[in-house]
């Protein structure tokens, strides 16, 4: 898709601002993603501020089920998601462990032409990784935050990072307005996919949460490069001492009930489940950047 710019294309009769900005572009949608749960009102208050920033951005959930302080979990969120937003869509996410510390808080604008503010904690990670980073900017806590919050330290959600993005997302203000230029990204260190020996070796991100399944972060591509029309394959997960040869199959249903397989899943990569049943709880696998899996022939 050819991008004009990161919010689509500017409506010919728009008049620039004197901050830059457009007046009368279309507003963009506004995706919020939390570890804050729905029990109380914090989601509710980050919504409020949008609303009265910013009345005519449409503000949607990604989730608000993130385990808490769980970055790692919250960075692939991000990844499993973004792309199926349209260009100029802003992501405000915060899983914010080290709110209030010396930790920057940052917007960042990608090659995709999609925005993402929040910490930079690590939750960019994969979004650096698969849309590429075109603008980073160390957004200027005692400026751009919302009027009266000047002593509250410990709810950047609520205070910061939704105003700011409801200003993106009307186009109140641009990614490169909001403070300095800012130098790398902190990054979460992970296991890439990648090829040793005929082994494939890969890190499990994160579990299906529903169902138990497994996902991996190798894709279908590199696998059927590597194992051309395999019908079955030896997958390892070291960590519990999984080690099976298991069916390739392209639904569950491929393999009898309650038996494990070898599956693509809905965003292309490698997924290891059991034939209606939860894979993670019976081999007790869990997920994150210290677990690995290993694919090889059998």
């Amino acid at each position: 898709m050819a991008v004009v710019s990161i919010f689509g294309s500017a409506c010919a009769s728009s008049r620039s601002r004197p901050d830059g900005a457009f007046a009368t572009r279309p507003a963009q949608a506004l995706v919020l993603m939390t570890d804050f749960g729905l029990a109380d009102g914090a989601v509710s208050a980050m919504k409020g501020v949008a609303r009265d920033t910013a009345p005519s951005v449409s503000i949607f959930d990604l989730t608000h089920e993130i385990p808490p302080y769980n970055i790692w979990e919250a960075a692939y969120r991000l990844s499993q998601t973004y792309s199926y937003w349209p260009v100029g869509t802003v992501f405000v996410s915060v899983v914010d462990p080290g709110v209030g510390s010396e930790r920057n808080s940052v917007a960042v604008k990608t090659k995709s032409g999609h925005i993402f503010v929040g910490p930079d904690n690590g939750l960019m990670t994969f979004i650096a990784d698969q849309a590429g980073i075109e603008v980073i900017t160390a957004i200027d806590e005692t400026k751009q935050r919302l009027k009266g919050s000047e002593e509250s330290y410990t709810f950047h959600g609520r205070d910061l990072y939704v105003y700011v993005g409801a200003r993106l997302a009307a186009g109140l203000v641009t990614v490169e307005q909001l403070g300095r230029a800012h130098g790398q990204l902190v990054r979460l260190p992970y296991q890439k996919a990648d090829l040793e020996g005929g082994v494939l070796r890969g890190n499990i991100p994160v579990l299906d949460p529903n169902y138990g399944n497994v996902w991996t972060n190798v894709s279908k591509n590199f696998f059927s490069s590597t194992f051309k029309d395999a019908k079955t394959v030896r997958v390892r997960i070291p960590k519990v001492g999984f080690d099976q040869v298991l069916q390739v199959a392209a639904t569950f249903a491929g393999v009898p009930r309650g038996q494990p397989l070898v599956y693509f899943n809905s965003l292309l990569n490698v997924s290891i489940a059991l034939n209606q049943g939860d894979f993670a709880k019976k081999y007790k696998v869990k997920s994150g950047p210290d677990w690995q899996v290993l694919i090889s022939a059998n």
